[in-house]
């Protein structure tokens, strides 16, 4: 079964298992965003970013809990975090993609905060990828149109007759002969990115438009590699449908421009490990440093980012008995490219061996905790709402994540596996894992509304993939409440893991052999409320 049907199908009664009293007044609650730019300076200025700990000595450590974690996680430290990442993006382009020079001034400034804090093993861990980027324009009878690049796809300037494909542009039989030298118009669904701009490139079209199947949602995304397209960009659903009311009524001349950047790039993971704690049994969390060429991802994923290094700093005050390591993820939009490549150097795919990635006892991910419109969203680690579960432990991080938000009286909602952020390197090598989402670009539901406030039918995060995700596309109290949530579990992990059992070979190769089958099926979407920020393999 496709995710799209498996999401669709169990989204109503994964929700009505949670229905409570509304956390909130009736009616829906705008969400608390910064104030705003602050005033100039007129004198010395502190650094930018969290306030350094006060790391005592090993031997005056004390021994780390749940609540002293939680109560050492402050909103002025998350809100100076996310304004660093703010001034790197808006002195490098207005962006933080991957091997430019707001990503690389990302990981070195992450590297050296936790380096400073004396209490980590600290690296970067370089890679080199292809980079691609794009400015695109699109008009329609001399109307401009907004449109998205599609990663990967090639440069182009087309001047051509605008010209349906029937059904949904995923066979060569709906590619009409008219397509030849004009520019195809399909909507997504069914089938990949790909799989259409291949088709209308094969059928002879100068360039091609895929328009979205959800509302008020523009479509951005990936063809997921190299191949040989035609010239393709993305619209939303409205302006798509605007184009084919045109096309009924009469010939529609068009222009498509398409100038891409192609450019293998290094790029960085940092990687930070506590020099105290067992490093046989090591808990591990991150999330993705890098942004969409759009726009500085100060949701996506500065918060995720920022949550996790928090987190890490207040702990190096503490004594633990279990290794954490923090992974701050390069190249997750192009595809979790970071993560994967970091677990081939465990696996020993490249270097490593089984015993290394072994190790692992759990992995924690943390992409986009903060979106305006946001709900409370956490893995559905044991599958209970989509039918598709973790690996063996998974449950159990699940339940500890419920249990932190049932406590305070907070709602929360079931998130599906969908393996579109770096927790898909992890499962696919069978370790235990979990985490916490806010939501993209879905809309959220009435009941969502009245579970979390905010506003029913419009997107959980509207500014997703956009150069709108600054400083002030975050919700205060999610950023807060989410990230003393990763504290909670945090604190627990590194005193023990009861409830998740050591590695075991035979059951971690049955785990990741599922979740590498269920990768198969993997169509990208935002499902409800499954993640699909990084590119992936069948982005559609």
């Amino acid at each position: 079964m496709r995710y799209s049907l498996l999401a669709a199908a169990l989204a109503a009664p994964a929700l009505a298992q949670y229905g409570v009293a509304p956390p909130h007044p009736a009616g829906p609650k705008p969400p608390v965003k910064p104030s705003g730019a602050p005033n100039p300076p007129t004198g010395p200025q502190p650094p930018v970013g969290p306030k350094p700990p006060v790391v005592p000595p090993p031997s005056e450590k004390p021994l780390v809990s749940e609540a002293a974690l939680i109560k050492d996680v402050k909103l002025e430290d998350l809100l100076a975090g996310s304004q660093k990442l703010q001034d790197i993006a808006d002195a490098n382009g207005g962006n933080r993609a991957f091997g430019g020079g707001g990503h690389n001034a990302t990981t070195e400034w992450l590297y050296q905060t936790l380096l400073a804090t004396g209490a980590y093993d600290v690296y970067k861990q370089p890679f080199v990828e292809l980079f691609t980027a794009a400015t695109t324009s699109f008009s329609a009878n001399g109307e401009a149109v907004p449109v998205e690049y599609l990663t990967y796809g090639p440069s182009g300037t087309v001047n051509g007759t605008l010209v349906k494909v029937s059904s949904l542009g995923c066979t060569a039989a709906d590619y009409p002969s008219a397509v030849a030298g004009n520019i195809a118009v399909i909507s997504r669904g069914e089938c990949t990115f790909a799989i259409k701009a291949a088709n209308a490139k094969t059928a002879g079209a100068a360039g091609a438009v895929i328009y979205n199947n959800v509302a008020a949602t523009p479509l951005s995304g990936t063809l997921g590699g190299d191949g040989d397209y035609a010239p393709v960009v993305g619209m939303t659903q409205e302006a798509g449908n605007a184009l084919l009311s045109q096309i009924g009524n009469g010939t529609v001349q068009a222009n498509l421009v398409v100038d891409a950047i192609r450019e293998n790039r290094t790029n960085y993971n940092v990687i930070a490990e506590t020099k105290e704690g067992d490093h046989e049994n090591v808990l591990m969390i991150g999330g993705h440093s890098d942004s969409v060429f759009a726009g500085p991802g100060i949701n996506d994923d500065g918060s995720g980012t920022i949550g996790s290094l928090v987190v890490g700093l207040a702990l190096a005050k503490y004594k633990i008995k279990n290794a954490v390591r923090i992974g701050f993820w390069g190249a997750e939009e192009f595809g979790k490219l970071g993560s994967f490549y970091y677990l081939k150097t465990l696996n020993g795919t490249l270097s490593g061996n089984s015993t290394e990635a072994s190790k692992i006892r759990a992995y924690l991910n943390f992409d986009m905790i903060a979106s305006p419109n946001y709900v409370l969203g956490i893995y559905d680690g044991d599958g209970s709402a989509f039918n598709f579960s973790g690996p063996t432990g998974s449950d159990k991080i699940e339940k500890d994540f419920e249990q932190f938000y049932e406590n305070r009286g907070q709602a929360h909602v079931p998130s599906l596996f969908t393996l579109r952020s770096d927790y898909a390197a992890f499962l696919e090598n069978g370790i235990p894992s979990g985490g916490l989402f806010t939501g993209a670009e879905e809309l959220k539901t009435e009941q969502e509304a009245v579970m979390f406030g905010g506003e029913a039918g419009a997107p959980l995060d509207a500014c997703y993939h956009q150069k709108c995700d600054d400083i002030n596309n975050l919700a205060q109290d999610a950023y807060l409440l989410n990230t003393q949530s990763i504290a909670n579990s945090v604190a627990k992990y590194a005193l023990s893991f009861e409830g998740i059992p050591r590695a075991n070979a035979t059951i971690r190769k049955r785990n990741a052999e599922s979740s590498r089958f269920m990768a198969r099926f993997d169509d990208g979407g935002h499902k409800h409320h499954g993640q699909a920020c990084g590119a992936g393999k069948n982005l559609e």
